[in-house]
């Protein structure tokens, strides 16, 4: 179980890491992307009634990360991060300092989710937080993983983008990560076969064995594109990959299948490569969709309930790749983009 630790006194000085060079497309993040600057933490203090001062305990580490530092692409749906600017994530907290005039629904010492960014402390208005409940299930960090953006992205995209159906074959692409894992789990729960692709015997093994996945495929195999193909047709394509993966399900699809388009970690670092397969849409009826979790906020409340009855129910697990000091967060997202993890990073700040 997770325990947030007590609120300690603090510090004189806060710490966030800001861009410092901004890669090329193509080009891997190295030690020169990011620098680290510290702050006076007397600045970071409430200067309104509204403001809350959060001290991060769990930094989220995403793929899609990778394209806040892209410029100038056409396909990217990013904001790009301006030089200088802090890396934006989402996080996990712990109140510790209010306005003296301040009136609201915080207290010192409420767990809260906020998009602090790449920070050791951060300021945010009320309106930027959100309390957190935890149970003996369900822990302060899973709220960066099952029931933050990740599992949230998961969940839309099986249940209104996927519309899976028990007995439909579901493959997942990228299966071992944060969204993926989820994405396996919440398709099992609705009874589906599910056919998880990873990269090496460990994540193949971790898919069946932990997530009980019915088939895990390696793409790494020299017999990937046999097994592939021997798994069965699809009648949902969740994808987090893209590429060749993507022209793969596009020519092994049942009739009307779905195609889930939510990344393309392959592409992410380079100029995409385009895909050859999308007139097999056309005899099998099928339909090829994007989204974003954002357009789904209204809805994050009823979604979390549902997940924290699965956790509850032990029917979603998460495993989480911790990842530390804070100074190395832009390696742990390099090491991510490498696919090195298994399950949610996020780097632990106590």
């Amino acid at each position: 179980m997770y325990l947030l630790m007590d609120v300690e006194p603090l510090p004189a000085q806060a710490s966030r890491i800001v861009l410092a060079v901004r890669p090329a497309a193509d080009a891997d993040i190295d030690d020169s992307t990011f620098r680290v600057e510290k702050i006076p933490l007397a600045s970071l203090s409430p200067k309104r009634p509204t403001q809350v001062l959060v001290q991060v305990k769990y930094i989220s580490i995403d793929a899609g990360m990778r394209l806040e530092l892209i410029e100038n692409l056409p396909w990217n749906h990013a904001i790009p991060l301006k030089i200088g600017e802090t890396m934006r994530a989402e996080t996990v907290g712990v109140v510790v300092q209010l306005h003296r005039d301040y009136k609201g629904k915080f207290d010192i010492g409420d767990e809260v989710i906020c998009n602090a960014g790449w920070v050791t402390y951060g300021l945010l208005e009320e309106s930027e937080i959100k309390r957190i409940e935890t149970t003996d299930a369900v822990n302060a960090i899973d709220y960066l993983g099952s029931l933050g953006g990740t599992g949230l992205t998961a969940y839309f995209g099986l249940t209104d983008i996927g519309k899976i159906k028990s007995g439909e074959t579901c493959f997942v692409s990228g299966a071992a990560g944060a969204v993926g894992s989820t994405a396996c789990q919440l398709a099992k729960i609705q009874g589906a076969k599910v056919v998880g692709i990873a990269g090496g015997p460990v994540k193949c093994k971790y898919l069946v064995d932990e997530l009980g996945v019915d088939v895990a495929l390696d793409y790494k195999s020299s017999s990937f594109a046999a097994e592939f193909k021997k798994a069965g047709h699809i009648d949902v394509f969740f994808d987090n990959v893209g590429g060749y993966m993507l022209d793969m399900a596009l020519a092994n699809l049942n009739k009307r299948a779905r195609l889930v388009i939510c990344g393309g970690v392959s592409q992410y670092g380079k100029e995409p490569t385009g895909i050859t397969g999308t007139l097999n849409l056309v005899p099998k009826a099928a339909r090829m969709e994007g989204f974003s979790v954002w357009d789904y906020r209204n809805q994050y409340q009823e979604a979390q309930r549902n997940i924290s009855r699965w956790i509850e129910d032990r029917k979603i697990k998460c495993r989480f790749y911790i990842a530390e000091p804070f100074e190395r967060c832009p390696q742990h997202l390099a090491n991510l983009l490498k696919g090195i993890n298994v399950g949610k990073i996020t780097d632990p700040l106590y």
